[in-house]
């Protein structure tokens, strides 16, 4: 386990906001305790193999990752709050419950079959956000929509839970992996197949000839202990063991597997920063490969990107593994993988949405205009924090103003499109900007390191990929 310097809360906060800028803070937690009893011998669905006509026809459903959801009650809008939300990360939090609410809606009005919530459900794992988290999913199970989910660092342990009252912050309760087993039994862990006797991963059917291995792989024993959460991942010895056997279930049943862990499985940034990948990745590759599973999906990095096993070529060329790191739900875009899988040809097609949230407020009467132009009000609002975090930066630099401010400019715009999973696409706008020139200008420091990450040039779509699953092996 890697452990973490023990830091005062106020002194952590401060060197967090110091050196990830527009990356999420690596402000998380982890949890306590493991699972209940493995139960591999649990019946098995019936044999998938026997498609009737019905569950032949392809079925859509959605992934979305770090909802970072944050009950309206914990929040007054005061300065305590106005200060977290603007040195934070680009969170929309004043907004919190209301995206949500788009969520449901949007669930609604499309019904996808299952929707896959893959950790960072709550702010700092909240007990009141959890509950009130908890009763929305309810109501996207009540029309049609089954929910799967798994913790994010931010979800357990969490002694960073606050409320913001006037110009204070107020320590708030937090749940245990105990009570998160409880509050989120009824979307996923009680329709396991198998459940590991480590950890809060399980297995689930979640179609025809379609499993999910959702993969807990926080840290959050320590949490309390160190006073903050622990925000780098692992896939626990224990784990990688039973995924074995996951797969050799699914083999037998001749289903797909999806695999779903919070932690990125592969790099999505060429910066060496830590906390974000798989602290043993290349074992959980490893073992991955040896089952036949090809396709991951993940979140917390908080940007849209989609990478491809850089070792495929010397393990199995014809099957590479991928890793989706969906773009975090609580910022802009606020966007979801819609996909879709078909069981006969194991299919699989992935293509970002944002989440309807000028549909909602209209349908539910909101007079409120920045709901109402939503679209224009979070990129506005997400540029905006981009733009002075970067004149933060440059404060002690010898531009003059006018090629700070121009600095800043290319900056927030380049930051829009990488969020979003489209920078590649606007690359040649973006170096056109007189700012990004200056950036290239010069050398060293995070913030620089950061504008050559986001215009790298990269092969292929980060916001649509279609693939084959590969079969899982007995």
């Amino acid at each position: 386990m890697k452990l973490m310097k023990h830091f005062p809360l106020s002194q952590t906060i401060a060197k967090h906001k110091q050196s990830l800028l527009a990356l999420p803070l690596l402000a998380a937690l982890t949890l306590t305790g493991g699972c209940k009893d493995d139960s591999a011998s649990a019946t098995l669905p019936v044999n998938a193999a026997n498609l009737t006509a019905a569950s032949a026809e392809p079925v859509s459903f959605w992934v979305a990752t770090d909802t970072h959801y944050l009950d309206n009650g914990l929040q007054d809008g005061g300065a305590a709050f106005e200060a977290y939300v603007s040195g934070g990360d680009g969170k929309m939090l004043p907004y919190s419950d209301e995206l949500m609410e788009a969520l449901v809606h949007d669930a609604e009005q499309k019904k996808p079959a299952f929707l896959i919530l893959s950790g960072d459900l709550t702010n700092n794992g909240e007990t009141s956000s959890h509950k009130k988290l908890v009763q929305k999913l309810v109501r996207i199970e009540q029309a049609g929509t089954s929910v799967y989910v798994i913790p994010g660092n931010h979800d357990l342990n969490n002694p960073w839970a606050r409320s913001f009252e006037g110009d204070k912050q107020i320590v708030a309760s937090h749940i245990s992996a105990e009570d998160f087993d409880k509050l989120y039994a009824d979307f996923g862990y009680n329709e396991a197949i198998s459940r590991d006797k480590e950890s809060l991963s399980y297995l689930v059917q979640a179609a025809p000839r379609l499993w999910l291995l959702m993969l807990d792989s926080v840290q959050y024993a320590k949490n309390e202990e160190y006073g903050f959460p622990q925000t780098d991942g692992r896939i626990l010895p224990s784990t990688l063991a039973w995924i074995d056997k996951c797969a050799k279930l699914a083999a037998g049943s001749q289903a797909s597997v999806i695999t779903v862990m919070h932690h990125n499985l592969l790099n999505h940034t060429s910066m060496h920063v830590s906390g974000f990948r798989l602290n043993n990745s290349q074992e959980v590759l490893k073992q991955l490969r040896k089952d036949g599973l090809n396709l991951a999906l993940s979140g917390h990095i908080h940007m849209q990107d989609i990478r491809r096993d850089p070792g495929a070529a010397a393990a199995d060329a014809a099957a590479p593994v991928y890793d989706i790191a969906t773009g975090a739900f609580a910022v802009n875009p606020h966007q979801y993988g819609a996909m879709s899988f078909d069981p006969v040809t194991r299919r699989v097609t992935y293509a970002t949405t944002a989440v309807d949230v000028e549909g909602w407020a209209a349908a539910s009467g909101s007079t409120d205009p920045n709901l109402l132009g939503f679209k224009a009000y979070a990129e506005d609002t997400f540029a905006a924090s981009s733009y002075n975090k970067a004149l933060q930066r440059l404060e002690e630099s010898t531009f003059s103003a006018a090629e700070r401010a121009s600095m800043a400019e290319a900056m927030a715009k380049l930051n829009v499109y990488y969020f979003a999973g489209t920078a590649s696409e606007h690359l040649s706008e973006i170096k056109a900007m007189p700012g990004f020139k200056l950036w290239e200008q010069t050398e060293g420091g995070f913030m620089s390191g950061y504008i050559r990450s986001m215009a790298e040039e990269q092969g292929g779509s980060n916001v649509s990929f279609e693939m084959v699953l590969g079969a899982a092996k007995p």
